[in-house]
Protein backbone atom coordinates (compact mmCIF):
# COMPACT_ATOMS: atom_id res chain seq x y z
CA UNK A 1 0.00 0.00 0.00
CA UNK A 2 1.15 3.32 -1.05
CA UNK A 3 0.96 6.01 1.70
CA UNK A 4 1.88 9.69 1.73
CA UNK A 5 2.52 12.09 4.57
CA UNK A 6 2.71 16.28 4.40
CA UNK A 7 2.84 18.84 5.98
CA UNK A 8 2.98 22.10 4.00
CA UNK A 9 2.55 25.93 4.50
CA UNK A 10 -1.09 25.58 4.48
CA UNK A 11 -1.26 23.91 8.06
CA UNK A 12 2.34 23.71 9.08
CA UNK A 13 3.86 26.32 11.04
CA UNK A 14 6.89 28.12 9.05
CA UNK A 15 9.32 27.28 12.07
CA UNK A 16 7.77 23.22 12.29
CA UNK A 17 8.47 23.30 8.53
CA UNK A 18 12.19 24.70 9.44
CA UNK A 19 12.91 22.27 11.10
CA UNK A 20 11.26 19.26 9.14
CA UNK A 21 13.35 20.67 6.29
CA UNK A 22 16.73 20.14 8.23
CA UNK A 23 15.98 15.71 7.28
CA UNK A 24 16.00 16.84 3.38
CA UNK A 25 15.80 14.35 0.82
CA UNK A 26 18.15 12.03 2.61
CA UNK A 27 16.01 11.28 4.99
CA UNK A 28 13.94 8.58 3.03
CA UNK A 29 16.56 5.35 4.13
CA UNK A 30 16.07 6.47 8.45
CA UNK A 31 12.22 6.33 7.85
CA UNK A 32 12.36 3.17 5.62
CA UNK A 33 14.21 1.42 9.02
CA UNK A 34 11.07 3.32 11.02
CA UNK A 35 8.54 -0.04 11.07
CA UNK A 36 9.01 -3.52 9.67
CA UNK A 37 6.02 -3.19 7.64
CA UNK A 38 7.82 -0.26 5.48
CA UNK A 39 9.19 -1.55 2.29
CA UNK A 40 10.68 1.65 1.02
CA UNK A 41 10.55 5.53 1.60
CA UNK A 42 10.90 8.66 -1.03
CA UNK A 43 11.40 12.35 1.06
CA UNK A 44 10.30 15.30 -0.99
CA UNK A 45 11.87 18.84 1.26
CA UNK A 46 10.95 21.67 0.14
CA UNK A 47 10.73 25.22 1.13
CA UNK A 48 7.03 25.35 1.45
CA UNK A 49 6.37 21.19 2.41
CA UNK A 50 7.88 18.31 3.55
CA UNK A 51 5.70 14.97 2.20
CA UNK A 52 7.35 11.19 3.11
CA UNK A 53 6.08 8.76 0.57
CA UNK A 54 6.17 5.01 1.72
CA UNK A 55 5.51 1.65 0.33
CA UNK A 56 3.97 -0.20 3.42
CA UNK A 57 3.34 -4.12 3.36
CA UNK A 58 0.02 -4.82 5.00
CA UNK A 59 -3.80 -4.25 5.17
CA UNK A 60 -3.25 -1.20 7.47
CA UNK A 61 -0.56 1.08 8.37
CA UNK A 62 -1.76 3.11 10.80
CA UNK A 63 1.15 1.33 13.40
CA UNK A 64 4.21 2.28 10.41
CA UNK A 65 2.73 5.32 10.22
CA UNK A 66 3.24 6.14 13.70
CA UNK A 67 6.90 4.54 13.94
CA UNK A 68 7.56 7.07 10.79
CA UNK A 69 5.96 10.08 12.94
CA UNK A 70 8.05 9.26 15.51
CA UNK A 71 11.19 8.79 13.93
CA UNK A 72 10.71 12.20 12.31
CA UNK A 73 9.91 13.54 15.62
CA UNK A 74 13.50 12.78 17.08
CA UNK A 75 15.38 14.04 13.58
CA UNK A 76 13.62 17.25 13.52
CA UNK A 77 13.46 17.88 17.23
CA UNK A 78 9.42 18.46 16.32
CA UNK A 79 6.64 17.18 19.05
CA UNK A 80 5.18 14.26 17.97
CA UNK A 81 1.62 15.80 18.88
CA UNK A 82 2.42 18.67 16.90
CA UNK A 83 3.16 16.20 14.07
CA UNK A 84 0.18 14.07 14.22
CA UNK A 85 -1.91 17.25 14.55
CA UNK A 86 -0.99 19.19 11.51
CA UNK A 87 0.43 16.32 8.74
CA UNK A 88 -2.05 15.16 6.06
CA UNK A 89 -2.51 11.60 5.00
CA UNK A 90 -2.86 10.36 1.63
CA UNK A 91 -3.44 6.27 0.81
CA UNK A 92 -4.45 4.00 -2.42
CA UNK A 93 -5.15 6.62 -5.26
CA UNK A 94 -5.09 9.49 -3.56
CA UNK A 95 -1.05 9.35 -2.90
CA UNK A 96 -1.02 9.93 -6.88
CA UNK A 97 -3.20 12.34 -7.12
CA UNK A 98 -1.69 14.34 -4.95
CA UNK A 99 1.61 14.02 -5.87
CA UNK A 100 0.91 14.51 -9.46
CA UNK A 101 -0.85 17.75 -7.90
CA UNK A 102 2.22 18.93 -6.23
CA UNK A 103 5.10 17.66 -9.52
CA UNK A 104 2.60 20.06 -11.64
CA UNK A 105 2.74 23.04 -8.87
CA UNK A 106 -1.09 23.12 -8.38
CA UNK A 107 -0.12 23.14 -4.50
CA UNK A 108 2.74 25.56 -4.69
CA UNK A 109 2.36 28.92 -3.49
CA UNK A 110 3.28 30.29 -6.58
CA UNK A 111 1.14 28.24 -8.46
CA UNK A 112 2.25 26.27 -11.36
CA UNK A 113 6.12 27.27 -10.24
CA UNK A 114 8.89 25.73 -12.30
CA UNK A 115 11.31 24.44 -9.35
CA UNK A 116 9.03 21.65 -7.92
CA UNK A 117 9.06 19.14 -10.47
CA UNK A 118 12.78 19.10 -10.54
CA UNK A 119 13.16 18.99 -6.80
CA UNK A 120 10.11 15.76 -6.99
CA UNK A 121 12.87 14.09 -9.91
CA UNK A 122 15.70 14.14 -7.84
CA UNK A 123 13.73 13.30 -4.28
CA UNK A 124 13.31 10.21 -6.46
CA UNK A 125 17.00 9.99 -7.46
CA UNK A 126 18.05 10.98 -3.51
CA UNK A 127 15.99 7.65 -2.52
CA UNK A 128 17.60 5.27 -5.27
CA UNK A 129 20.88 6.21 -4.00
CA UNK A 130 20.18 5.44 -0.22
CA UNK A 131 18.41 2.23 -1.96
CA UNK A 132 14.87 3.40 -0.34
CA UNK A 133 12.36 2.56 -3.14
CA UNK A 134 10.28 0.13 -4.30
CA UNK A 135 8.50 -0.74 -7.66
CA UNK A 136 5.59 1.17 -6.78
CA UNK A 137 7.45 3.99 -5.29
CA UNK A 138 9.47 4.20 -8.75
CA UNK A 139 6.42 4.04 -10.73
CA UNK A 140 4.41 6.36 -8.61
CA UNK A 141 7.45 9.17 -8.95
CA UNK A 142 7.79 8.57 -12.73
CA UNK A 143 4.59 9.55 -13.52
CA UNK A 144 4.59 12.14 -11.46
CA UNK A 145 7.34 13.52 -13.82
CA UNK A 146 5.24 12.81 -17.36
CA UNK A 147 2.24 14.04 -15.56
CA UNK A 148 4.28 17.30 -14.91
CA UNK A 149 5.77 17.86 -18.20
CA UNK A 150 1.93 17.38 -20.09
CA UNK A 151 0.77 20.08 -17.48
CA UNK A 152 3.68 22.44 -18.37
CA UNK A 153 3.47 21.68 -22.05
CA UNK A 154 -0.28 21.60 -22.22
CA UNK A 155 -2.17 24.91 -20.17
CA UNK A 156 -0.90 28.33 -19.70
CA UNK A 157 1.04 27.28 -16.54
CA UNK A 158 3.74 26.34 -18.27
CA UNK A 159 4.27 30.14 -20.26
CA UNK A 160 5.01 32.15 -17.45
CA UNK A 161 8.09 30.02 -15.70
CA UNK A 162 6.27 30.81 -12.67
CA UNK A 163 8.70 29.93 -9.33
CA UNK A 164 8.88 31.36 -6.24
CA UNK A 165 11.71 33.33 -6.19
CA UNK A 166 10.53 35.36 -9.49
CA UNK A 167 7.12 36.49 -7.04
CA UNK A 168 9.72 37.41 -4.66
CA UNK A 169 11.68 39.36 -6.98
CA UNK A 170 8.15 40.75 -7.79
CA UNK A 171 7.27 41.41 -4.79
CA UNK A 172 10.39 43.27 -3.90
CA UNK A 173 10.12 45.56 -7.10
CA UNK A 174 8.11 48.30 -5.71
CA UNK A 175 10.84 48.21 -2.59
CA UNK A 176 14.27 48.26 -4.99
CA UNK A 177 12.96 50.77 -7.82
CA UNK A 178 15.00 50.60 -10.58
CA UNK A 179 16.89 47.23 -10.73
CA UNK A 180 19.44 48.25 -13.23
CA UNK A 181 20.99 50.74 -10.46
CA UNK A 182 20.52 48.19 -7.82
CA UNK A 183 23.76 46.50 -6.41
CA UNK A 184 22.77 42.95 -5.86
CA UNK A 185 24.24 40.43 -3.47
CA UNK A 186 23.73 37.06 -4.16
CA UNK A 187 24.48 34.67 -1.73
CA UNK A 188 24.69 30.45 -2.52
CA UNK A 189 25.63 29.08 -5.81
CA UNK A 190 23.13 26.14 -5.43
CA UNK A 191 20.38 25.34 -8.18
CA UNK A 192 17.88 28.03 -5.92
CA UNK A 193 21.10 30.55 -6.42
CA UNK A 194 21.04 29.98 -10.36
CA UNK A 195 16.89 30.09 -10.88
CA UNK A 196 17.42 33.31 -8.68
CA UNK A 197 19.90 34.75 -10.76
CA UNK A 198 17.58 34.26 -14.14
CA UNK A 199 14.95 35.88 -12.66
CA UNK A 200 17.20 38.62 -11.00
CA UNK A 201 18.51 39.16 -14.58
CA UNK A 202 15.12 38.99 -16.08
CA UNK A 203 14.24 42.16 -14.11
CA UNK A 204 16.82 44.08 -15.36
CA UNK A 205 19.72 43.83 -12.73
CA UNK A 206 23.47 44.24 -14.06
CA UNK A 207 25.41 44.76 -10.64
CA UNK A 208 25.34 41.00 -9.35
CA UNK A 209 28.06 39.67 -6.99
CA UNK A 210 28.51 36.28 -5.51
CA UNK A 211 29.15 35.32 -2.16
CA UNK A 212 29.82 30.97 -1.72
CA UNK A 213 29.85 30.07 2.11
CA UNK A 214 31.86 26.48 0.42
CA UNK A 215 34.23 28.73 -1.93
CA UNK A 216 32.79 27.59 -4.95
CA UNK A 217 34.31 29.35 -7.79
CA UNK A 218 33.18 27.97 -10.88
CA UNK A 219 29.65 29.39 -10.47
CA UNK A 220 31.06 32.89 -10.81
CA UNK A 221 32.94 32.32 -13.47
CA UNK A 222 30.43 30.42 -15.36
CA UNK A 223 27.71 32.83 -15.19
CA UNK A 224 30.38 36.16 -15.29
CA UNK A 225 30.09 37.76 -11.93
CA UNK A 226 32.16 39.51 -9.42
CA UNK A 227 33.21 36.47 -6.75
CA UNK A 228 33.02 38.11 -2.91
CA UNK A 229 35.98 36.59 -0.97
CA UNK A 230 35.28 35.65 2.76
CA UNK A 231 36.81 38.50 4.04
CA UNK A 232 35.20 40.75 2.19
CA UNK A 233 31.45 39.35 2.57
CA UNK A 234 30.67 41.60 5.90
CA UNK A 235 31.63 44.51 3.83
CA UNK A 236 29.98 43.42 0.86
CA UNK A 237 26.60 42.65 2.21
CA UNK A 238 26.42 46.17 4.50
CA UNK A 239 26.70 48.05 0.92
CA UNK A 240 24.32 46.12 -1.23
CA UNK A 241 20.74 47.16 -2.18
CA UNK A 242 19.77 44.03 -2.16
CA UNK A 243 20.96 40.63 -0.67
CA UNK A 244 19.21 37.24 -2.00
CA UNK A 245 20.08 34.46 0.61
CA UNK A 246 19.52 31.03 -0.60
CA UNK A 247 22.35 29.19 0.52
CA UNK A 248 22.23 25.79 2.58
CA UNK A 249 22.76 26.50 6.41
CA UNK A 250 21.66 24.47 9.78
CA UNK A 251 18.62 25.39 11.70
CA UNK A 252 20.55 27.44 14.04
CA UNK A 253 23.52 29.13 11.99
CA UNK A 254 22.54 32.10 9.82
CA UNK A 255 23.91 32.91 6.43
CA UNK A 256 23.61 36.34 7.96
CA UNK A 257 23.24 37.82 11.77
CA UNK A 258 21.68 40.63 12.91
CA UNK A 259 25.14 41.75 15.37
CA UNK A 260 27.52 40.97 12.68
CA UNK A 261 25.41 42.87 10.17
CA UNK A 262 24.84 45.64 12.65
CA UNK A 263 28.59 45.81 12.93
CA UNK A 264 29.66 45.73 9.33
CA UNK A 265 26.86 48.80 8.42
CA UNK A 266 27.87 50.67 10.92
CA UNK A 267 25.69 53.83 11.63
CA UNK A 268 24.15 54.10 8.75
CA UNK A 269 20.36 53.57 8.02
CA UNK A 270 20.64 53.48 4.30
CA UNK A 271 17.97 51.25 2.86
CA UNK A 272 18.58 47.83 2.57
CA UNK A 273 16.08 44.99 1.21
CA UNK A 274 16.88 41.19 2.10
CA UNK A 275 15.19 38.27 0.80
CA UNK A 276 15.16 34.92 2.46
CA UNK A 277 14.88 32.23 -0.24
CA UNK A 278 16.13 29.52 2.25
CA UNK A 279 14.77 26.80 4.39
CA UNK A 280 15.93 26.43 7.07
CA UNK A 281 16.12 30.40 7.04
CA UNK A 282 19.16 31.61 6.34
CA UNK A 283 18.62 35.54 7.69
CA UNK A 284 18.42 36.08 11.13
CA UNK A 285 15.21 37.51 12.08
CA UNK A 286 16.47 40.28 14.61
CA UNK A 287 16.93 41.82 11.38
CA UNK A 288 14.17 43.24 10.99
CA UNK A 289 15.27 45.33 14.10
CA UNK A 290 18.11 47.52 12.15
CA UNK A 291 17.86 50.72 10.72
CA UNK A 292 16.93 50.84 7.00
CA UNK A 293 16.59 47.13 6.80
CA UNK A 294 13.28 45.10 5.08
CA UNK A 295 13.61 41.43 5.61
CA UNK A 296 11.20 39.92 2.90
CA UNK A 297 11.12 35.92 3.98
CA UNK A 298 9.05 32.86 2.74
CA UNK A 299 6.74 33.56 4.90
CA UNK A 300 5.84 37.17 3.83
CA UNK A 301 5.61 35.62 0.32
CA UNK A 302 3.70 33.18 0.71
CA UNK A 303 1.34 35.83 2.38
CA UNK A 304 1.13 37.97 -1.03
CA UNK A 305 1.18 35.28 -3.06
CA UNK A 306 -1.29 35.61 -6.28
CA UNK A 307 -4.66 34.13 -6.69
CA UNK A 308 -4.10 32.42 -10.51
CA UNK A 309 -6.57 32.45 -13.34
CA UNK A 310 -9.18 29.95 -12.15
CA UNK A 311 -9.69 27.79 -15.70
CA UNK A 312 -5.94 27.43 -16.21
CA UNK A 313 -5.73 25.64 -12.77
CA UNK A 314 -9.25 23.67 -13.59
CA UNK A 315 -7.33 22.39 -17.02
CA UNK A 316 -4.15 21.39 -15.29
CA UNK A 317 -6.51 19.73 -12.19
CA UNK A 318 -8.18 17.77 -14.98
CA UNK A 319 -4.88 16.09 -16.90
CA UNK A 320 -3.49 15.53 -13.37
CA UNK A 321 -7.13 13.49 -12.05
CA UNK A 322 -6.64 11.70 -15.29
CA UNK A 323 -3.49 10.88 -15.00
CA UNK A 324 -4.19 9.60 -11.32
CA UNK A 325 -6.64 7.32 -12.34
CA UNK A 326 -4.93 5.94 -15.41
CA UNK A 327 -2.06 5.26 -12.60
CA UNK A 328 -4.55 3.70 -10.49
CA UNK A 329 -5.56 1.18 -13.42
CA UNK A 330 -2.22 0.34 -14.04
CA UNK A 331 -1.44 -0.98 -10.55
CA UNK A 332 -4.55 -2.84 -10.17
CA UNK A 333 -3.21 -4.61 -13.41
CA UNK A 334 0.10 -5.35 -12.23
CA UNK A 335 -1.25 -6.38 -9.24
CA UNK A 336 -2.65 -9.68 -11.10
CA UNK A 337 0.38 -9.92 -12.40
CA UNK A 338 1.61 -12.62 -10.47
CA UNK A 339 -1.70 -14.85 -11.04
CA UNK A 340 -1.23 -14.17 -14.40
CA UNK A 341 2.08 -15.67 -14.53
CA UNK A 342 1.00 -18.88 -12.52
CA UNK A 343 -2.34 -19.12 -14.71
CA UNK A 344 0.53 -19.04 -18.00
CA UNK A 345 2.65 -21.63 -16.24
CA UNK A 346 0.01 -24.07 -15.82
CA UNK A 347 -1.73 -24.08 -19.33
CA UNK A 348 1.46 -24.18 -20.80
CA UNK A 349 2.53 -27.22 -18.66
CA UNK A 350 -0.68 -28.77 -19.35
CA UNK A 351 -0.22 -27.69 -23.19
CA UNK A 352 3.56 -29.43 -23.18
CA UNK A 353 1.89 -32.71 -22.08
CA UNK A 354 -0.94 -33.17 -24.09
CA UNK A 355 1.42 -31.92 -26.87
CA UNK A 356 3.64 -35.15 -26.11
CA UNK A 357 0.73 -37.63 -25.73
CA UNK A 358 -0.69 -36.73 -28.95
CA UNK A 359 2.78 -37.02 -30.84
CA UNK A 360 3.51 -40.26 -28.90
CA UNK A 361 0.45 -41.42 -30.54
CA UNK A 362 1.13 -40.27 -33.95
CA UNK A 363 -0.30 -37.32 -33.94
CA UNK A 364 0.76 -34.56 -36.70
CA UNK A 365 1.85 -31.03 -37.12
CA UNK A 366 -1.51 -30.19 -37.28
CA UNK A 367 -2.92 -31.42 -34.23
CA UNK A 368 0.03 -29.95 -31.96
CA UNK A 369 -1.24 -26.20 -34.24
CA UNK A 370 -4.68 -27.07 -33.08
CA UNK A 371 -3.72 -27.62 -29.49
CA UNK A 372 -1.23 -24.19 -29.16
CA UNK A 373 -4.37 -22.63 -30.64
CA UNK A 374 -6.76 -23.83 -28.31
CA UNK A 375 -4.36 -22.70 -25.45
CA UNK A 376 -3.55 -19.25 -26.71
CA UNK A 377 -7.37 -18.82 -27.43
CA UNK A 378 -8.15 -19.44 -23.59
CA UNK A 379 -5.48 -17.83 -22.10
CA UNK A 380 -5.91 -14.53 -23.72
CA UNK A 381 -9.44 -14.97 -23.07
CA UNK A 382 -9.45 -15.79 -19.21
CA UNK A 383 -5.92 -13.18 -18.88
CA UNK A 384 -8.18 -10.23 -20.66
CA UNK A 385 -11.17 -11.20 -18.01
CA UNK A 386 -8.14 -10.84 -15.16
CA UNK A 387 -7.22 -7.17 -16.23
CA UNK A 388 -10.88 -5.77 -16.95
CA UNK A 389 -11.46 -6.87 -13.25
CA UNK A 390 -8.55 -5.12 -11.80
CA UNK A 391 -9.27 -1.98 -14.10
CA UNK A 392 -12.50 -1.76 -12.19
CA UNK A 393 -11.10 -3.06 -8.39
CA UNK A 394 -12.16 -5.91 -8.34
CA UNK A 395 -8.97 -8.19 -9.66
CA UNK A 396 -8.62 -9.87 -6.50
CA UNK A 397 -11.79 -11.91 -7.22
CA UNK A 398 -10.10 -13.18 -10.68
CA UNK A 399 -6.73 -13.70 -8.10
CA UNK A 400 -8.55 -15.65 -5.73
CA UNK A 401 -10.16 -17.66 -8.78
CA UNK A 402 -6.96 -18.65 -10.02
CA UNK A 403 -5.42 -19.96 -6.98
CA UNK A 404 -8.41 -22.51 -6.77
CA UNK A 405 -8.49 -24.12 -9.95
CA UNK A 406 -4.26 -23.96 -10.29
CA UNK A 407 -2.83 -26.49 -8.22
CA UNK A 408 -0.23 -25.18 -5.70
CA UNK A 409 3.25 -25.99 -6.94
CA UNK A 410 5.75 -27.95 -5.58
CA UNK A 411 8.86 -26.49 -4.18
Amino acid sequence: MLVALTAHQRSTSFADLERLSVLGDTGASELTSAHDTIRGAVVLATCNRFEAYFDVDGVSPVSAMDAAMERISDLADVPFRTLRDTVDFAHGNGVAHHLFAVASGLDSVAVGEDEIAGQVKRALESARRERSTTAPLEHLFQRATETSRTVKNSTRLGESGRSLVRLAVALAGSRVGAWEDARVLLVGTGRYAAASLAALRAVGAEDIRVFSRSGRAKFAQREHLRPVAPTDYPAEAAHADVIVLCTTTTADAYALTAEDHRHARGATDAAQLIIDLGMPRNADPGLRGLAGVELLDLDTIRVHAPIDEFATIDEARLIVRTAAERHATARRVHEVAPAVVDLRTHVHAVLEREVARAAARGGDADTEAALRHFAGTLLHGLIAQGHGLAASGAGQRWVDAVGVVIPPRED
